[in-house]
């Protein structure tokens, strides 16, 4: 098909029209669409841009070129560019642009290439999920990644025996280094190291030291590599990595002295000028960056981010993890500090061709201190110059500008050598002395550069990117070629970008380089000249090289990438690399051992690869005068550029040698943004890296390329019945040649079909239509189905519309003649019955009307009559009142008269009362009586003169009585005052009262107007207070209402208080059943760490045993839960194998020396925890004495009783012999003591009962001493001294003098017994003792020696300590939980035995009691009745149930039950767990023998053989099942026959009868617990790595539905084919291998409960690989495929439904993987459908939701993109949910597992043992 008619419209009903790429100045290349059809000769083309715009777009007049096609949609953001139908420059920078702008991809495929675009911001897409996820996938299977390619070296070093390279390349900023940092890390997880020297660690440990070394911040990027390096990781015949080496190249020497603005110095500089405050760093003399003239140029010595101390000391921890130690570092940042002190040092003129150093310059002091150098030499050779001749030396001062040159140069000089002192032993640490089998290189070298003045170092760049790009292109060719001879089609020469004219104008004879070294030998050279001869060479012979215009010092290469302007300006001077060999001749003499070291001789500095990774390479000065020395110095002196030159030729050899994979790094704009794409310098860095050109390569021959299933499968649609033929291919071929005549656009090979760059487009096209054409008739079919449904659907609605509405109207009908007739007969009574109402209404009304008016008419006359009569008597009262009103004012004025006359005759006589006053007369007659008292008080003073006491106390009381009596006088003259005043008062009054009077009546009278007023507002009140009563009844009524309302809310709030609660009590159950998994879960892991841990000493005990003859392991369990005897041989043998050690490690090679001094270090440790364990079980022994003696205090009751029982048998027994003596001396019969006699039978029947109880009596005796025995064991010695005292006080109560002789001997010698067994088990324990008191001093000399290895420990790096400490930490975490178990176990047990003992000795005691009753017979009766035996009765035991076997014959057993056990043989022909019935068999019989040995050494031996065949067979899930189920079993039995009433509720009464009855095995039941958990564990690792291969084939490659999703082109990476073929697995594949676990475990009779469990495991682990392979795979993100697995996960739950197991969880494990398909299903559009996304996907995180919509593909044109601005509207909504930002599911988690009590109905006694286990020597008891 010809191309042209691509640009015409589609024939469809929509106008679409061809999509083209025009060019653009902002964006390149802009999109547009044609608006009218092209036709042959246009000269333009009518065009239509994406904003609606216009344009006319005229064609080339010459060339006639179309503009670009652009790709079907569908194509867009492709993971492989060439996958694209339409190869070129704007198809590819749009697929770029599109995966990193809108789904924030930043790996794409390119052919062979990796392009990575710097995101500018860290993603977490590099963790060790990702990292498993991609490790062994095929390179195509998966989304592009760095790990990808990593892992496709990887692969194919194992798989082809081949040398591998990875070259990554890019400008700076573009994210070189940190692409080879992240391959390097993957090759360090994936491989692991093949010693325990963790090589791995250090080759990721060098990366720190060259970026802090050789790393800087530019303009361009913050951590920019200022060299190029490969690293070659080595790795041996097992893939692992050994070590490695690297080679460096072209170190900017330049940035040490000089800095651009916004740029910095190499980062150590910072580091440890931020560093300078710490102590060790005060010897340096440091300071602020800025205080320093090499660190404060850039004006930008602070990294946003970026903590200088803290990266310094990431670095000094590197150096150490390198084994440089803290010495040489020291040494390291001395020679730094003093380049920076050198650079202040400050040079002036002392004239025009001299300068000079001022005197006592600090700066120079502290270089020269700091590298021990003499002060004088140095100033002297500064500013100074050694010049030699042929006949004489002379020394020359230097201008000020060319003596601060040579400091800068000394400066670079130094630095440069440190450079490679450090690169030299980084190194010395990676070198390893394992052979390497292969290796794999990573170059991170510069990219292509330009500037706006390019000098020496871009024109060594770019001269290195054009052999890179000539490797590149041949590579691309030679991979083109093989494809195409593979497939055998036909080949043509394909035309390619060829740049060794290139090459051959830099490095052939003559060339650049040459004239460049020539010029450099002149002793005149200049840049000039060499310009000049540049020019006269090339100009006009090679058409790569130009002149510029306008300069005479420049010249322009045609680079593959651009064209370069280089000034001339420094290249001679940076190609010679010169120093003044005096200032070199200073430093050698040098005191500092590591700056002597750096400047010895050019073999010893030169770098392990050979050459020097300087700007160039070393500088090679003689530092002697000798002249023969200095000849053959410069005759074998090489210029940078022939250094460069001759490495570069090295490494190209090298790549040559290996397979290579390129990484291109892109970086998408100037400014680090994140995830913003400048399409400008996009297109620049494509040209330059080669991407366009293997686009080129690709495009010229057959890109487009698919396998014949897959051509099938995808163009299907386009075919007809008839065309379908069985072959395939021919069936491809025949279609083929229908849809495309030319025959020149596609060629068929073996396996693939080869197309035309857009011919993929075209069937694509057609493809499309076919698909619309059926689209189309499909919603006409279905449209006119949905409209006729909906016709006969409203027809029927109509219909039966109208049945109703006529019934409707009928009913009507007759309702309303009913209703008529009803009316009538209710009309008629009703006015019947208005009339009758109304007439009575009438009377009545008349009869009130009359007695109203007649009662009215009464009470008229009747209150005319009242009024009459009231008139009358208030008439009455009215003159009566009038008539006495008239008497009191009469009387009244009399009175006042009658006063006014008596006042004035008052007057008249108070006024001849104060004359009278006034007299003599008056006043003697008024004292008369006075002169008579003091007359005779003189008397009596003349009387009493003589006596003066006695006057004076009289006269004393005279005193008194004359004072009270003038009192009295004054009283009464002021009474008489008052009345005087009185009177005055009283007129007064009546003046006022006549005024009160007044007052009164005008009060009356306003009384009488407030009363009206009063009763006015009386009115109102009364008014206003109704009116308030009805407010307040309706305030009342909606108060009642709100009070309802309220209630109604309480109760709501209640209840929802209710059910709040309700949800927090069950969101806390879930929170505590989610930390008791959690809990579960880490005591599994633990459990886990430590099967590792055991498995690891089990191996270097294998490995030890086969290293050294005749040497042999004893299996002995490890468990901390065992007893003495097991610890005492785990110590015998780790002493064993510790000598063991130090005697073979004398003849292996380092590799197992430090393998064994590494096992040597955790044995340490394990014989520490150890000797803590023992400590720490003294210590509890201590602390449990207390309780011990409270529980002896119990046992000695019980004695106590047994004692009395003993004495009350003693009594019956001496009664009975007084019974016989009575019997004996009453019968005095001459016969009666003679054989046969009745008294002779008696007394016969009597003794022999006495000797049955006494043998009775012994063997209880000899029970108990077994149980004394057994609580010896752990009990104190001290404690145990005293027990034989206190037996001997309880057995010499049972003996009496001369009664029972015969039972005195007997117990005398039972008791000689016990004796003899008590000193013996004392013994035995007393050497128990001393053995582990010198056990204990052993380990404590043991600690000592770890001590000192702790010491040496420390000096590892913090990898392995924290590794140590973590295994520590666990075995120390895990003893004290067992020791916490062990003692909660222990007081159980002391209860449970004390309850059996007391429930046994009163069950005795009632026999007994029971027996004494019947006993007590009187020799009377005896002799009267028939005389029988009398018979103490004894309860007999069952032993039924129980397997004997031989102690010799344990091994046996073991063999033939455990380790040579076929299982599919006993699950189909025997009864489930067998085996494990069979132990607990043999174990009941070891317990019912009270053999405690026999107990310990069977179960020690079934552990250990079972984790024997478990490590010998652990691969085969059948045997692991197969234990699991019967160690469950062996669990459950332990339990069930426990003696427990918890586990015996459903035991018959046998089986509670088969109970063990000596030995509680609570400890060994958690030690096969933990057993049990291994193996389940081990049973999930096996079932993981069966189901691992098939889940991501089956549940996502496969179509389990037909024709839904049609194979999308791919591009050269190709995928794993979704078409079923041979091999490949389905859902069927799965389904079946579900069945097959599920029908195995059954067979193995695995508890059911338990076998949820496994299934929830199996579930979760299909959806967590589905799930992690989803979001790393953007071809499967797709609506098609959200389909298939959702009927994938219909057909499991189908067979979880199926086989009952619906509610085990498993369903619950899937929702994440449903969620993800129902997310690849729903609309992704609107806002609603944004919030159903959040509101459905709960169990998905956000970075997985996102992750999903970023990658979602369409796989037809139907189908739509997800907008960005929709998955922004996600991310919002869920930017509030908590949860972890992991992207990928954890595959290795293993939910933990319990084992609910299982008991088991069958009978011990009656399972029969087959004979073809052959355990013959087993017997039934």
């Amino acid at each position: 098909m010809s191309l042209i008619k691509l640009y015409f419209p589609f024939v469809s009903p929509v106008s679409q029209r061809a999509r083209v790429w025009i060019p653009d100045t902002e964006e390149v290349w802009k999109s547009a669409e044609l608006s009218r059809d092209y036709k042959n000769g246009d000269a333009s083309l009518q065009l239509m841009l994406e904003d609606g715009t216009n344009l006319e777009h005229k064609l080339d007049p010459k060339t006639k070129n179309l503009p670009y096609l652009r790709n079907p949609d569908i194509l867009v953001g492709e993971n492989d560019l060439t996958a694209l139908s339409y190869l070129h420059e704007p198809a590819v920078l749009h697929n770029l642009k599109v995966r990193f702008v809108d789904s924030k991809l930043i790996y794409t495929y390119c052919g062979i290439v990796l392009v990575a675009i710097n995101p500018y911001e860290p993603l977490p897409i590099y963790g060790t999920d990702i990292i498993n996820a991609y490790s062994g996938q095929n390179m195509g299977d998966m989304d592009p990644h760095i790990f990808a390619v990593a892992e496709e070296a990887y692969k194919q070093m194992a798989r082809d025996e081949r040398n591998q390279s990875i070259i990554v390349s890019g400008e700076s900023g573009a994210g070189k280094t940190v692409s080879a940092k992240y391959a390097m890390r993957y090759f360090a997880t994936v491989s692991g190291s093949a010693s325990e020297a963790n090589v791995e660690q250090k080759v990721l440990a060098s990366n720190p030291i060259m970026e802090a070394i050789g790393n800087a911040k530019t303009t361009r990027n913050d951590n920019s590599s200022r060299f190029g390096k490969y690293i070659e990781i080595g790795f041996d015949n097992r893939f692992r990595i050994i070590g490695a080496n690297m080679r460096t190249y072209l170190l900017e020497k330049s940035r040490v002295v000089f800095q651009a603005d916004e740029e910095r110095n190499y980062h150590v500089f910072y580091q440890l000028c931020a560093s300078s405050h710490l102590p060790e760093y005060k010897n340096l003399k440091l300071s602020n960056a800025n205080d320093f003239l090499y660190t404060r140029q850039g004006r930008s010595p602070v990294i946003a981010g970026v903590d200088d101390t803290k990266e310094l000391c990431n670095t000094r921890h590197a150096f150490t993890l390198l084994g440089i130690n803290e010495t040489y570092q020291m040494g390291l940042f001395q020679v730094l500090a003093a380049i920076l002190h050198l650079g202040n040092v400050e040079i002036k003129d002392r004239d025009s061709d001299s300068s000079v150093i001022p005197p006592n310059n600090r700066h120079l002091t502290a270089f020269c201190e700091l590298v021990g150098v003499s002060y004088q030499d140095m100033t002297q050779w500064l500013c100074h110059r050694k010049l030699k001749t042929a006949t004489e030396t002379y020394i020359k001062t230097l201008p000020r500008l060319q003596a601060t040159n040579a400091r800068d140069a000394l400066s670079k000089h130094i630095y440069a050598k440190l450079f490679n002192w450090i690169v030299e032993h980084v190194n010395k640490a990676l070198i390893t002395n394992v052979k390497q089998h292969s290796f794999i290189g990573v170059l991170d070298i510069y990219g292509f550069e330009t500037f706006e003045i390019n000098s020496f170092e871009q024109f060594c760049i770019n001269y290195a990117n054009e052999k890179l790009q000539q490797q590149f292109n041949m590579h691309v060719f030679k991979l083109e070629q093989e494809e195409y001879m593979k497939e055998q089609i036909p080949w043509t020469l394909i035309d390619f970008y060829d740049n060794q004219p290139c090459i051959n104008l830099i490095e052939a004879k003559m060339g650049i380089l040459d004239l460049l070294d020539e010029e450099c030998k002149m002793p005149k050279g200049s840049d000039d000249s060499w310009a000049q001869k540049l020019y006269n060479t090339h100009l006009k012979t090679s058409s790569l090289f130009e002149k510029p215009r306008m300069s005479n010092r420049a010249f322009i290469v045609k680079h593959f990438a651009d064209k370069v302007e280089y000034q001339c300006d420094g290249f001679l001077a940076k190609n010679k690399d010169t120093v003044n060999e005096e200032q070199i001749n200073v430093l050698k003499a040098s005191k500092f051992d590591l700056l002597v070291e750096l400047f010895q001789d050019e073999e010893k500095a030169t770098s392990p690869t050979g050459q020097v990774p300087g700007t160039g390479g070393r500088t090679r000065l003689s530092v002697k005068p000798d002249k023969g020395r200095d000849k053959s110095s410069k005759e074998h002196k090489k210029t940078v550029g022939c250094q460069f030159r001759n490495s570069l030729q090295m490494l190209m050899e090298t790549l040559n040698a290996t397979t290579p994979h390129y990484v291109r790094c892109i970086k998408p704009n100037d400014f680090k943004l994140a995830f913003t794409f400048d399409p400008k310098r996009a297109v620049q860095q494509l040209r330059a890296c080669g991407v366009l050109e293997t686009i080129r390569i690709s495009a010229a021959g057959f890109p487009s390329r698919w396998t014949y299933q897959e051509f099938f499968s995808r163009y299907r649609v386009l075919m007809v019945q008839k065309d379908v033929l069985p072959d395939r291919k021919m069936t491809c071929r025949n279609v083929l040649e229908k849809l495309v005549q030319d025959q020149d656009k596609y060629q068929f090979g073996k396996t693939k079909i080869f197309f035309r760059a857009g011919q993929v487009a075209y069937l694509e096209k057609l493809r499309a239509d076919k698909l619309r054409v059926a689209c189309i008739r499909i919603q006409k079919t279905i449209r006119c189905w949905l409209a006729r449904k909906k016709y006969l659907r409203k027809r029927n609605a109509a219909i039966t519309i109208q049945r109703f509405t006529r019934g409707y109207q009928a009913r009507c009908l007759a309702k309303f003649m009913r209703r008529t007739q009803a009316a009538t007969i209710i009309q008629k009574y009703r006015r019947m019955y208005v009339e009758k109402k109304r007439y009575r209404q009438k009377q009545a009304a008349a009869l009130v009307m009359q007695t109203i008016l007649r009662a009215y008419m009464a009470r008229q006359k009747y209150q005319g009559l009242l009024r009459e009569h009231k008139a009358v008597i208030i008439q009455r009262h009215v003159r009566g009142w009038l008539a006495r009103c008239w008497y009191k004012r009469c009387l009244v004025s009399i009175l006042v008269l009658q006063c006014s006359v008596r006042r004035m005759r008052a007057r008249r006589e108070l006024k001849k009362l104060k004359i009278e006053a006034r007299s003599v007369e008056h006043f003697k007659k008024l004292n008369k009586g006075m002169e008579n008292k003091i007359m005779q008080l003189q008397r009596r003073i003349d009387e009493q003169t003589k006596d003066n006491k006695s006057i004076n106390e009289r006269l004393a009381g005279l005193e008194s009585s004359h004072t009270a009596e003038s009192e009295r006088l004054r009283g009464e003259l002021n009474r008489l005052r008052g009345v005087e005043e009185e009177a005055k008062n009283k007129t007064n009054q009546v003046t006022s009262l006549l005024e009160e009077l007044e007052r009164v009546k005008k009060e009356l009278s306003s009384t009488q107007r407030e009363k009206k007023t009063i009763e006015d507002w009386a009115q109102t009140y009364r008014s206003e207070m109704e009116k308030m009563v009805s407010e307040l009844k309706e305030q009342n009524g909606s108060l009642k209402k709100e009070k309802d309302d309220l209630n109604r809310l309480i109760q709501e709030q209640s209840q929802q208080m209710t059910e709040k609660m309700a949800r927090a009590i069950a969101e806390e159950t879930q929170q505590l059943d989610t930390d008791l998994n959690e809990e579960r879960s880490r005591y599994q892991n633990l459990l886990t760490e430590h099967l590792r841990l055991e498995e690891k000493y089990d191996d270097l005990k294998e490995a030890m045993n086969v290293s050294k003859p005749g040497h042999r392991r004893t299996d002995s369990t490890h468990s901390s839960n065992e007893s003495e005897y097991t610890y005492n041989s785990e110590y015998a043998e780790l002493e064993e194998g510790s000598r063991a050690r130090e005697d073979v490690t004398r003849g292996i090679d380092t590799s197992l020396t430090l393998k064994l001094q590494k096992r040597l270090t955790e044995l340490e440790q394990e014989k520490q925890s150890l000797r803590n364990e023992l400590e720490n079980k003294e210590d509890q022994f201590q602390r449990d004495d207390a309780e011990f003696k409270k529980a002896r205090g119990a046992e000695l009751e019980y004695e106590s009783l047994k004692r009395q029982e003993l004495e009350s048998e003693n009594k019956k027994l001496k009664h009975n012999l007084a019974e016989m003596r009575q019997s004996l001396l009453g019968d005095k019969a001459a016969g009666a003591g003679a054989p046969g006699s009745p008294a002779y039978k008696v007394l016969l029947e009597q003794l022999n009962s006495s000797c049955e109880e006494l043998d009775v009596r012994k063997e209880e005796v000899l029970i108990l001493r077994s149980q004394l025995v057994s609580q010896k064991e752990a009990m104190h010695h001290k404690e145990t001294m005293t027990e034989p005292s206190i037996y001997a006080e309880d057995v010499s109560k049972l003996k009496d003098a001369d009664e029972l002789k015969q039972a005195c001997i007997g117990l005398k010698d039972t008791n000689r017994l016990l004796e003899h067994q008590l000193q013996t088990q004392r013994r035995s324990y007393d050497s128990e003792v001393e053995t582990l008191r010198g056990e204990l001093q052993n380990v404590k000399e043991e600690n000592n020696r770890q001590q000192q290895l702790l010491a040496q420990n420390l000096q590892l790096p913090p990898e392995a300590r924290i590794e140590a400490s973590l295994q520590h930490e666990i075995t120390r975490l895990t003893n004290e939980n067992l020791d916490l178990m062990e003692q909660l176990e222990k007081q159980d047990r002391t209860i449970r035995k004390l309850k059996k003992q007391l429930k046994v000795y009163s069950k005795r005691i009632g026999e007994m009691g029971a027996g004494q009753t019947e006993g007590q017979t009187s020799p009377g009766q005896m002799v009267d009745e028939p005389i029988h035996p009398v018979n103490i009765p004894r309860r007999e035991k069952d032993f039924q149930g129980m397997l004997e076997y031989k102690k010799e014959d344990e091994l046996k057993l073991v063999k033939n039950l455990i380790l040579e056990l076929k299982p599919r043989g006993v699950a189909v022909n025997l009864i489930p767990g067998l085996p494990a019935y069979i132990l607990f068999m043999c174990l009941r019989h070891a317990d019912y023998v009270n053999d405690d040995q026999k107990v310990r050494t069977l179960l020690t031996s079934t552990i250990n053989s079972i984790k024997k065949i478990l490590k010998k067979r652990g691969d085969d899930f059948e045997t692991v099942s197969f234990w699991l189920a019967n160690t469950c079993r062996f669990l459950h039995c332990l339990k069930q026959y426990s003696g427990d009433e918890a586990f015996m509720k459903h035991n018959t009464q046998r089986q509670s009868e088969h109970c063990l009855s000596n030995f509680d095995l609570a400890e060994y039941r958690q030690v096969i617990s933990d057993l049990a958990i291994q193996i389940y564990q081990q049973l999930i690792k096996c079932m993981e790595n069966i189901l691992q291969p098939m889940i991501v084939s089956g549940m996502l490659e496969h179509e389990t539905i037909q024709g839904v999703s049609g194979v999308k082109p791919t591009g050269l990476r190709k995928r794993t084919s979704s078409i079923a073929d041979e091999g490949t697995y389905t859902l069927d594949s799965i389904l079946r291998q579900l069945s097959t676990f599920h029908s195995t475990m059954c067979q193995h009779g695995t508890d059911p409960e338990l076998i949820k469990q496994v299934v929830k495991q199996q579930f979760y682990i299909i959806g967590a690989v589905t799930l992690n392979n989803l979001l790393l795979r953007k071809d499967m993100c797709s609506w098609s495929k959200g389909m298939q697995i959702r009927y994938n996960v219909s057909q499991l739950e189908e067979w979880l439904r199926d086989k009952g197991l619906m509610v085990c969880g498993a369903k619950e494990t899937l929702e994440p993987l449903i969620q993800a398909a129902q997310l690849l299903q729903v609309k992704k559009k609107t806002d609603e459908d944004a919030e159903a996304i959040c509101s459905m996907c709960l169990a998905l995180t956000t970075a997985q939701i996102v992750k999903v919509l970023n990658l979602y593909t369409p796989v037809n044109e139907f189908e739509e993109r997800v907008s960005v601005a929709f998955i922004r509207t996600i991310q919002t909504r869920l930017r509030d949910r908590c949860e972890s930002p992991q992207l990928l599911m954890d595959t290795k988690m293993i939910y933990p597992v319990t084992f609910p009590f299982s008991p088991s109905s069958l009978a011990l006694e009656t399972i029969q043992i087959p004979g073809s286990l052959n355990l013959g020597f087993l017997t039934r008891v």
